[in-house]
């Protein structure tokens, strides 16, 4: 996911008289009034954007300038909290609904160029012959090098029908190329699934779109069909899933579980406490399932991954996940605009708080080349302004308990939106992860019989 941060400073000018007790009092009280109230501060944006419009050195865009404000305003509360301007705020619905207008590019930032991870099925990019591993130098004729994954997908979306120009380097056939290509409308499938041996089921989760959880039953249909029989056992592959809808995330869920609570929020204003729960029944609610999770694994994932965890549905293997536990509530606003806007923390069934802590693996593997990020992942905790990890006190003593703090990578980088394992059949002898996720899966068939 994108996301804006904007630092505000603030400068308080105060001036006392030793002689004036009583006006002082009454100075206090008037300015904690002021302080309770936005008028002033709405004051003081005026002011200065009248004195910027009149002498600034060149003429200004108003509307630039308050969406800048806002901008830094609500990005100064946490890395999640971000306000969209009409245009930003459609690009980000659409990301949700799992389409948008681009080129059908799967990348990865690698130390200096992006680092293409997949085409997707279909798009203008596997029509242009290009291919995993090649490198993205420039973007309509201009360096990338050490451009960010958030701005180098910024320019390759577009509306359907424009063209953008990629400049690739393949370094297995040391040449270096151009591909004109004509932006489609780009449909990413949340959900992919391949059978195993012993009737187990691989399900790749890539995000939580609109349709995530409907993706998930027709994968399982359409599975059963190559089975030829009952699904056996599961390995639910989230692994560098950035999150998304949270009601589809409780969806999927559901599916494992057969009761009990799937996650809790709390926070400042009563409708952001409450639970959601199971219900009865579910596509996969008897079925021995193996959850992996690496350090991407972040927000609506790890609510999937805490609860079946918690409620003795799977076995978590893979790495510690990314720790985004806080609620984002997304509300529209006049004009088209829209507001993101953290509103509460999210909790596992048994009251463990995933902020800045994120989900511990039962059985910690370490990935493959195969399967291992070009860098390593930047965690929550290591971003700038970030929820701190809710830590147990006596003096809450309904505080949930604290799990552990994960290891701080060697580097900053963050996999982020459009980093994903790549869509192909999965691999047992390269993937180890997947390799001990169904040999567990397996073990626990074999003690059934």
């Amino acid at each position: 996911m994108i996301t804006v941060s904007r630092t505000a400073r603030l400068v308080l000018l105060s001036a006392f008289s030793a002689f004036a007790g009583g006006a002082l009092v009454a100075s206090v009280s008037r300015a904690d009034k002021r302080d309770l109230s936005p008028h002033a501060a709405i004051e003081q944006l005026a002011r200065v954007l009248v004195i910027v419009e009149n002498r600034y050195v060149d003429p200004v865009d108003r509307g630039k300038l308050l969406s800048g404000a806002i901008k830094g305003m609500v990005g100064e509360l946490d890395p999640h909290s971000e306000y969209f301007s009409p245009k930003e705020f459609a690009e980000f619905s659409g990301e949700t609904q799992g389409k948008f207008g681009g080129v059908g590019l799967e990348v990865e930032a690698g130390a200096e160029y992006l680092t293409v991870v997949s085409p997707i099925e279909g798009g203008p990019a596997e029509a242009a012959g290009i291919k995993a591993g090649d490198q993205i130098i420039a973007i309509d004729g201009q360096d990338a090098h050490g451009l960010t994954l958030e701005k180098a997908v910024t320019k390759m979306r577009g509306d359907p029908g424009t063209k953008v120009e990629l400049t690739l380097r393949r370094a297995s056939e040391a040449r270096i190329f151009r591909a004109p290509l004509v932006r489609a409308e780009i449909h990413v499938p949340s959900v992919e699934a391949w059978p195993l041996p012993s009737q187990v089921v691989y399900l790749r989760l890539r995000q939580f779109q609109e349709k995530t959880r409907d993706e998930l039953l027709d994968q399982l249909a359409k599975v059963r069909g190559k089975l030829g029989g009952p699904i056996a056992g599961v390995v639910l592959d989230m692994r560098r899933n950035p999150g998304g809808l949270v009601d589809q995330a409780a969806g999927v869920a559901d599916e494992f579980m057969d009761s009990g609570v799937i996650f809790s929020t709390r926070g400042q204003t009563k409708d952001s406490i409450g639970e959601t729960r199971a219900s009865s029944g579910g596509a996969l609610t008897t079925v021995p399932t193996v959850v992996l999770v690496d350090e991407g694994s972040a927000s609506a994932a790890e609510l999937v991954a805490g609860a079946l965890q918690d409620s003795k549905r799977a076995t978590i293997v893979g790495q510690p996940t990314f720790g985004k536990g806080s609620v984002q509530t997304i509300l529209e606003l006049p004009d088209g605009a829209g507001l993101k806007l953290t509103t509460a923390r999210y909790y596992t069934p048994s009251g463990r708080a995933i902020q800045a802590q994120g989900i511990q693996p039962d059985v910690v593997v370490e990935p493959s080349r195969a399967t291992a990020p070009a860098a390593p992942f930047l965690k929550e905790k290591d971003l700038a302004g970030a929820l701190p990890p809710e830590l147990p006190s006596a003096a809450d003593a309904g505080a949930p308990d604290a799990a552990p703090s994960a290891p701080t990578p060697d580097a900053a980088t963050d996999g982020g939106a459009g980093s994903t394992i790549p869509s192909k059949a999965p691999d047992l002898d390269k993937d180890y992860q997947l390799k001990m996720g169904f040999q567990i899966v397996t073990g626990v068939l074999m003690n059934k019989k």
